[in-house]
């Protein structure tokens, strides 16, 4: 993927993943096509960790509490990478 790419999805990022790890098992490529699906594999595999800490720190905001066991809320910070906070996800946005 170059810099002038639309990011991957998480679950696109994770099926290649899938077809990356299978090519590689197989165990019929060269080397320089395993080096260069490694590769390949080591970068979707950090973009889509990164995904997943995001994600789990959105998730424990939103279930944290404070002293007095009342929820705590504050703005999420975002990326233009990542959707808007609360976004329904069903209206096609």
């Amino acid at each position: 993927m170059t810099t002038s790419e639309a990011p991957i999805s998480f679950e696109d990022a994770i099926k290649r993943l899938s077809e990356i790890v299978q090519r590689l098992e197989k165990g019929d490529l060269s080397l320089e096509e395993s080096l260069r699906l490694f590769e390949e594999g080591v970068r979707l595999s950090r973009a889509s960790q990164e995904r997943l800490d995001a994600a789990q720190k959105r998730v424990e905001q939103l279930l944290g509490v404070d002293d007095q066991g009342r929820a705590r809320t504050r703005p999420f910070e975002t990326t233009e990478e990542e959707p808007p906070p609360f976004s329904d996800p069903y209206s096609g946005r």
